[in-house]
C-alpha cells in the first residue's frame, strides 16, 4: 500500500514502550556533566553493558519488576559483591530517571530498603574484603634503597607515589599545572620546600580537591624529570600519554623477582605472605601513622579518605596542610632509614 498516515505512525511511535537500554543511554547523556571524565563515564556504562543489559536491555522499563532485577543481580551478588552493589545502585538510578521522565509508573524494583534488602543478603555479610599486599614499615628503608637504584619514568613515578602516599591514578595523571612550586628560598625556608601538589576534584576518587604537601625528596624527583613537548603529564609514557597502571606495578614485580632470584624472600606482606603491590604502600603509610601516634583524621586526610559524618565535614574545613607536611617529612625519614625524634609527632589535640 502506497502512502500511509504520518499522524498514525507518529502516534504509534509515541506508544512504543521505551526499553531499559534506551533509558540507560538517555540517562548517561542527561547526567554527563556529573561524570569526572569521559573515562569515568565509560566505566559507569561498562558494568551495565556487561551485567545488566543481557537481562534487562530489551525489556520495556514499565514491565521490569523486582524479580527481573533479582535474577540479574543474584549470579553476581556473592562472587563480585562490590560490583553487584554498585550495579544495583546504577539500575535504581536509571529506573528512577525513567519514572520521573514519564516512561514508567510505580515503585522502583531496584530499590534496596523494603525491597531487595529482604531478598538478598547484606553486602557486608558476603563481601570479601580485598587487602592489597603491603610492606611492613620496618622493611620500607630496604625497599626504598632498592627502588632508588632503578631508572626509568615508571620507577620515578613509584618513588613519588611512595613519598606522597597517593594513588597510582593520581600520580600517573599528574600534570605540571597541578604543581605549585615556590618561586625561591627565603630565610624562613632556606631549603625551598614549600611546594605543593593540588589534585583537582575531577581526578579524585571522592570527588573533592586534594592538596598534597611536597617534601624535599618529592621536589627533587620533580626537578630531575625531563619534559616532553606537547605532553602535560609529569610522568609521561614513551609516546607522551599517561603511564599505564601496569608500568608502575611492573617495577615492583621486577624488584620482587630480583630478590627471589637472589635467594631472598623479597618484599612480602607480613600477614598474607604475598608480594607487595603499589597500592599496598598506602596501607604501609597508614599503619606507620597509627604506630607513630599521629591523629587519625590527619592520616585519613593525607590518604584523601572521607572523615566523619557529612555534618562533621561541613564544620571541619581544615585540611591540616602544614601539620601534614611535618608528618610527610617524618615519613620520608623512615624511607631513608633514619630515626625520627618522637617529640616531633603532633599529638591529637595539639594546636596547629
Amino acid at each position: 500500500m502506497l502512502g500511509g498516515d504520518p499522524l498514525a505512525e507518529k502516534r504509534a511511535a509515541k506508544k512504543k514502550p521505551v526499553t531499559f537500554a534506551e533509558c540507560v543511554a538517555a540517562y548517561a547523556d542527561a547526567k554527563l556533566g556529573e561524570f569526572r571524565s569521559d573515562k569515568h563515564r565509560k566505566q559507569w556504562l561498562s558494568a551495565l553493558e556487561r551485567l545488566a543489559m543481557p537481562a534487562l536491555g530489551d525489556m520495556p522499563v514499565q514491565s521490569i519488576g523486582t524479580q527481573d532485577v533479582l535474577r540479574m543481580l543474584a549470579p553476581h551478588w556473592r562472587e563480585r559483591t562490590v560490583t553487584a552493589k554498585k550495579l544495583r545502585g546504577q539500575v535504581e538510578a536509571v529506573l528512577t530517571w525513567a519514572t520521573v521522565s514519564g516512561h514508567r509508573k510505580g515503585d522502583n524494583p531496584a530499590a534496596w530498603r523494603g525491597n531487595l534488602k529482604e531478598l538478598l543478603p547484606s553486602p557486608g555479610k558476603v563481601a570479601k574484603a580485598v587487602h592489597h599486599p603491603a610492606i611492613a614499615p620496618g622493611a620500607m628503608a630496604a625497599w626504598w634503597a632498592d627502588l632508588a637504584k632503578r631508572d626509568g619514568m615508571a620507577a620515578k613515578a613509584l618513588q613519588f607515589l611512595a613519598l606522597t602516599a597517593a594513588r597510582s591514578g593520581e600520580v600517573r595523571g599528574m600534570t605540571w599545572d597541578e604543581v605549585d612550586a615556590c618561586a625561591s628560598a627565603n630565610a624562613a625556608n632556606p631549603a625551598n620546600t614549600d611546594w605543593s601538589w593540588t589534585i583537582p576534584a575531577s581526578r579524585m576518587k571522592n570527588g573533592r580537591e586534594h592538596r598534597v604537601p611536597l617534601t624535599a625528596e618529592a621536589i627533587a624527583i620533580l626537578e630531575s624529570l625531563p619534559r616532553m613537548e606537547g605532553s602535560p603529564y609529569v610522568f609521561f609514557a614513551p609516546r607522551g600519554g599517561m603511564l599505564s597502571d601496569m608500568s608502575i606495578s611492573a617495577v615492583m614485580r621486577r624488584m620482587q623477582e630480583a630478590e627471589v632470584k637472589a635467594g631472598r624472600p623479597g618484599y612480602l606482606d607480613p600477614r598474607s605472605k604475598r608480594p607487595a603491590v603499589p597500592h599496598g604502600l598506602r596501607s604501609t603509610f597508614r599503619q606507620w601513622t597509627a604506630e607513630r601516634g599521629y591523629p587519625r583524621d590527619m592520616a585519613e586526610i593525607a590518604l584523601a579518605h572521607w572523615i566523619g559524618s557529612e555534618v562533621e565535614r561541613t564544620y571541619q574545613r581544615s585540611d591540616m596542610f602544614e601539620r601534614r607536611r611535618a608528618m610527610m617529612v617524618d615519613w620520608c625519614a623512615l624511607l631513608r632509614g633514619e630515626k625520627v625524634n618522637c617529640d616531633n609527632v603532633v599529638k591529637l589535640g595539639a594546636a596547629g
